[in-house]
């Protein structure tokens, strides 16, 4: 299993969110996420200006096995997306956790937070899903 980096915070779903302060959170999925998921052959993600809410699909990830939805972690206003993706999905695979991000908000709610797992916390999901 690779090492979670522990300035970030997680829904159940295997989304990630980092706050990186000037209310600005990076959104992407978990290294665990693309595992199960295996090699990504196309993201689809949310446009620039749109609005997202906690909780709800707000972008896809497609695998030579599935789509999957990806979840908010956090609401707020998209204020860029990882265009490099849409010519290296793989670069999720490779990188889930820095040069595969999906998308920044403008954090509506940093409360939102508070309802999310952090890294140990997730590390523990993760261990109680294997059994």
């Amino acid at each position: 299993m690779s090492d979670i980096p522990g300035d970030l915070k997680f829904l159940k779903s295997h989304e990630w969110v980092r706050v990186e302060g000037n209310g600005r959170a990076v959104i992407g999925i978990s290294d665990h996420a693309q595992g199960l998921l295996g090699d990504l052959v196309y993201v689809e993600l949310p446009n620039v200006g749109d609005t997202v809410v906690a909780g709800n699909a707000c972008a896809v990830v497609e695998s030579v096995k599935a789509a999957s939805d990806v979840y908010a972690p956090v609401g707020g206003k998209v204020l860029e997306v990882n265009e490099a993706l849409a010519d290296k999905p793989e670069t999720i695979n490779e990188d889930a956790y820095g040069d595969g991000w999906l998308f920044v908000v403008e954090l509506a709610d940093a409360d939102q937070l508070n309802g999310l797992f952090g890294p140990d916390e997730y590390a523990e999901l993760l261990e109680s899903e294997e059994h």
